[in-house]
C-alpha cells in the first residue's frame, strides 16, 4: 500500500487497515484471542515483541496512541504547545512509555480494549476531516508538528499502526497452526 499523499487516501489506508486488522482478529476464537502470544525465535529484535504478550496488550497499544495523537492535537489546535510525547518521553526513551501503558492496563479485558480501540479509531478519523490536504501534508504547515506534517502523525497512529499490528496477528495465528 503506498504511503497516503491526500486526505481521502489517508483515510481510506486507515479504514482499510483497521478492517484488515479486525479480519484477522475476527477469524479466531474467542479462546486464540485470549492465548499468550508464542513467538518463539520467530520474533524480531524491537523491544514491542518481548513487550506485547497478547492481541489485548496490541490492542491498547494502539488505543493509547490514538489518545496520544488526540490530545496532542487538541492541546495544539487551542493554542497550548504541547509535544506529541509527554514529558519525560522523547523519541529515544518511548518504548518506556510503551510500557508504562501496558502496565496500566493489566486490568482491562480483552472486550474493554477491542471497545477503546473501535472507539478511538473512530475519533481519530473524525478529527482528521476538518483538515485540508495542504494542512496534513505541506511539511511545517502548522509550527507545532516540527520538520514533519501533519498527515504523516495521522498515517502513524492509523495505517502504518495498523500494517504493525496485522503483522504480529498473523504470526500469532501461524504459530497457532
Amino acid at each position: 500500500m503506498a504511503r497516503p499523499t491526500t486526505k481521502i487516501e489517508l483515510i481510506e489506508a486507515a479504514n482499510q487497515s483497521f478492517t484488515q486488522m479486525w479480519q484477522l482478529i475476527d477469524s479466531m476464537t474467542e479462546q486464540q484471542q485470549k492465548l499468550s502470544f508464542n513467538f518463539g525465535n520467530q520474533i524480531g529484535k524491537e523491544t514491542h515483541w518481548l513487550r506485547d504478550e497478547n492481541i489485548k496488550d496490541v490492542l491498547i497499544h494502539l488505543y493509547e496512541w490514538h489518545l496520544l495523537l488526540l490530545n496532542w492535537l487538541a492541546a495544539n489546535r487551542q493554542g497550548t504547545q504541547q509535544p506529541f510525547l509527554p514529558q519525560p518521553y522523547n523519541w529515544r526513551t518511548y518504548p518506556k512509555l510503551n510500557v508504562q501503558f501496558k502496565e496500566a492496563h493489566q486490568a482491562t479485558s480483552l472486550e474493554t480494549a477491542k471497545i477503546l480501540l473501535e472507539e478511538s479509531h473512530q475519533q481519530v478519523i473524525s478529527a482528521l476531516k476538518p483538515f485540508s490536504d495542504i494542512e496534513l501534508f505541506e511539511k511545517q504547515y502548522f509550527k507545532w508538528t516540527g520538520s514533519s506534517n501533519l498527515g504523516s502523525y495521522f498515517i502513524s497512529a492509523t495505517s502504518s499502526h495498523y500494517q504493525w499490528a496485522i503483522k504480529k496477528i498473523k504470526l500469532h495465528l501461524k504459530t497457532l497452526a
